[in-house]
This record gives structure tokens, sequence and C-alpha cells, in this order.
């Protein structure tokens, strides 16, 4: 694995936002938090190998193997405060690691492929709906919320799953909704519009740096890169090495832009002619170290002259990266799915937006 080219500081790069090892506050409601978020994947994991005699034996036993390392850490905070960071994304990757351990490769697979369905039904009216918007901004303004909204159909947050459990026909549209209206928690949008006004350059080359599957990827990213590509930017979408949750990966993500450039010619062409491209990221869980990435993947963000990285989502975005500089215009985006950490920011309502544009 290798560290992004694009870092400013790679010696002193830290992606994580939270030290529970430091921050009581922060300790005191996240390990209570996962304890109980972990009872839900158990169910999850049991669930997906139903036909297994043995599924509900090894949920259990992976639900207590988690449970365990999840007390040493807690017990440990005192010996390692200021020693070593403990981000809530290593409880994340533990979740990941544990179900592996105990035969769960990819508990969420049927409820991507549903959704990943769903979701291609829909891409073209989405299209659509965009290029019947006049004037760039205001596009601009709608791709970005919809990369935004797309980020709500997330399983791994409980606010989520509930509502998604209760309402099979949620969608995009009714996450535009329910998204924080501006000005958001974190609003930089109106310089992200300034930047892509059509008088400026276009960028050379955008990576991004994608989360869930279905309607997060398909009707919120894919809009927002095609746009790009329609300025001429050469565009390069990192997914998941390893399933993580209802993460899309980056073999899943190449399935998916094979059926849905059928949809558009823009995609079409850029997918056949490598103006768009796919690439693992190196990881195995939903948050993002930029010092562990495939050779491949940081070759061609150094031989493209990547001059624009995009970073969606709450686990590589927000619990990870919110505060790491890079060397080239960023754009973070995330909406924030857990009141606790919406407050701790510093905002006061469920589904607070972050949209953190920042220069080089």
């Amino acid at each position: 694995m290798h560290s992004c080219t694009l870092l400013q500081d790679e010696a002193n790069y830290q992606p994580d936002t939270l030290d529970l090892n430091t921050d009581a506050k922060a300790a005191a409601y996240w390990f209570p938090c996962f304890r109980e978020l972990i009872t839900k994947f158990a169910k999850q994991a049991a669930s997906s190998q139903a036909n297994d005699a043995s599924a509900k034996q090894r949920a259990a036993q992976f639900k207590e193997a988690y449970l365990s390392q999840l007390d040493d850490y807690q017990r440990n905070i005192v010996n390692n405060s200021g020693k070593v960071v403990l981000g809530t994304s290593e409880l994340l990757q533990l979740n990941e690691t544990m179900l592996r351990r105990y035969g769960f490769t990819d508990p969420w697979l049927t409820q991507k492929q549903q959704e990943n369905t769903a979701a291609k039904a829909r891409l073209k009216q989405r299209l659509s709906e965009i290029d019947a918007i006049v004037g760039d901004d205001a596009r601009w303004t709608e791709l970005v919320r919809g990369v935004l909204a797309g980020n709500m159909f997330d399983w791994g947050a409980q606010a989520i799953a509930s509502i998604l459990e209760q309402d099979s026909n949620f969608g995009l549209h009714a996450a535009l909704e329910r998204i924080e209206q501006r000005p958001w928690l974190l609003d930089n949008l109106d310089a992200w519009l300034q930047r892509v006004q059509t008088q400026q350059l276009p960028h050379k080359c955008a990576v991004i740096f994608v989360d869930n599957s279905g309607v997060d990827v398909v009707l919120g990213v894919l809009p927002f890169a095609r746009e790009l590509l329609k300025r001429g930017t050469k565009v390069l979408l990192c997914a998941n090495s390893e399933p993580s949750l209802n993460d899309v990966t980056s073999r899943e993500l190449r399935q998916l832009l094979d059926d849905c450039a059928c949809q558009c010619s823009i995609l079409d062409s850029a997918w056949r002619s490598g103006q768009l491209l796919v690439y693992a990221n190196g990881q195995s869980g939903p948050c993002l170290d930029m010092r562990r990435l495939p050779r491949e993947l940081c070759e061609a963000i150094a031989a493209n002259e990547t001059d624009l990285l995009v970073i969606e989502g709450m686990g590589r975005a927000l619990h990870t990266n919110l505060n790491a500089h890079f060397k080239c215009e960023t754009l973070k985006l995330a909406v924030i799915k857990n009141r606790w950490l919406a407050t701790y920011l510093g905002g006061d309502k469920m589904f607070a937006v972050i949209c953190k544009y920042e220069h080089s």
C-alpha cells in the first residue's frame, strides 16, 4: 500500500477526526453506540446466510468477539491516551474484520443488488431532470444536493436504517427533502459554484472516492461525474476493494457502469474511451486512510495530473479526512446521519450537511 501523492503533509497526516483515547465526551457516546449497533450487524449477518445452519451461532460469536475487543479498547484508554489515536474508523474496521473472521464476507450483498437495480431504473429520469435545469449555478447546486441526498442511503447509520426499513419507497426526492436546507452546517457551496463557472478552466482530472451502492452512487455521484466529463475533465471513481456495509466495491461499480453507460451517450463515450475509469481504493472498511492506497491508483492520480479530489460520505469525509489537507482542490461532501455528531460539530439538526471546498 502507498500514500496518496496528493497529501500536503504525509508525515503529519492523521485521517481520524476524533480520538476516543483523549476525547472523553466522544468516548462516552461512541462506545455505547457501537455496542448497540453491533447487535443489528449480527442480525444482518445471520439473515444474510439464513440457509446455513451455523449462521446464527457464528453471528453470535462475531458479536461476542467484537464486544470483547471493544471492552479492551475502552479499558486501555488511560494507558493509550496521547500515545495512539483511536478513531471511530477503528471501531468500524473492527466490524469488518470480525465479520470476515466468522465467515460473513458480504452481509449486505442482496440489499446492494436490489438497490442497484432500483437506482439504475431511475437514472435516465434523473439525468433528464438535471439537463432541464437552466443556469450553471442552479444545475451544479442540484448536482451537489443530489450527491448529499444520495449519501442518505447508508445502512450503517441507525437513523437511516430505520427510515429504509419502514418505508420501502423512500427515494432520492424524499431524501432531498430531508437533508438540511441552506445555509448548511459547513457551507462552501458558493465557492465551489464560483470555481466551476463556465469562464474558468475545467479541471484536468477529478478523483472521486465514492460511498454507498444504489441511489448514492447511481443517482448522486454519476450525474455529478457526468457534469465534470461534459467540461472535459477526466474522472477516476474510487470504490472499496472489499465489501463493507452497503458500500459499493470497485468490481460492483464497474458492472454498474457497464449497465448505466448505455442510458447516456456522455457516460457511454467516457466509459468506452477511458475518460471515465474505476479504481479500487485499497480499503476494506467504510473509512478512508490515504496512506493505504494501491500503487495502481497512486500512479493514476499522478499520471493524470489530478487537480480535484472529491471525498463523499460520513466514513470517508467526516469520520476521516475532514481536517486533512491536500495539494489540490478538494470537495468533501457528507450528510451527518447522527444527531450527537451533528451537535458535536456545532449543528442542531439531524441530517446536517458538510460541504467543504478547499483550494490547494
